[in-house]
């Protein structure tokens, strides 16, 4: 009778350990998921931005149509961006075509003085502030989650339940920084 009160018990500390380690690792996902929704809020925010930005900059450099086929190809295509390293990936080329975009501005003087223009300006450098910040927060998450993962005895109920790890969102060269405007 003993033994069995032995097993029993043996069994229900293993089953707490497991419930623990598997809701430790559900609450981490989560919040990775979460923290991956705020920066498609963040880059979505963005998006919408950039039609605005380019009608304003077409009235006054119309013949920059190269210039505005690559930011609208390059909005459509992180748009379509499926995971955090093609995202990644498709936000170094919008940057890259935005800087092209702003550029314009030291061409067409009165494009400067635009208030519309300003305005959409002000408004693009705080999103990307909020998308910096939310990248870094959900690449905190996603280190924690991997971290949480890999280690023991953790690593045991994860490969049990089959939580994969997460990728960060990571940017490379001069995409790391936010988009310059300068007024």
């Amino acid at each position: 009778m003993i033994i069995v009160i032995i097993i029993l018990v043996v069994v229900a500390v293993l089953l707490l350990f497991l419930g623990t380690q598997y809701n430790a690792l559900v609450r981490l996902r989560n919040r990775v998921e979460a923290a991956w929704a705020q920066i498609d809020v963040q880059l979505r925010r963005r998006y919408d931005l950039i039609p605005n930005l380019i009608e304003t900059v077409k009235g006054y450099a119309a013949h920059e149509k190269d210039t505005f086929e690559a930011v609208i190809a390059a909005r459509n295509g992180a748009v379509a961006a499926a995971n955090p390293a093609d995202q990644a990936e498709a936000e170094n080329m919008l940057t890259a075509t935005l800087g092209k975009l702003f550029a314009l501005r030291e061409d067409y003087p009165e494009l400067k003085a635009n208030e519309n223009f300003l305005k959409l300006q002000e408004e693009l450098t705080a999103t990307e502030d909020r998308i910096a910040y939310s990248r870094q927060y959900y690449n905190d998450a996603t280190l924690k989650y991997n971290n949480k993962r890999e280690t023991f005895p953790s690593n045991i109920v994860a490969g049990m339940f089959n939580f994969g790890p997460r990728e960060y969102f990571e940017t490379v060269g001069d995409a790391a920084e936010p988009v310059q405007v300068q007024f």
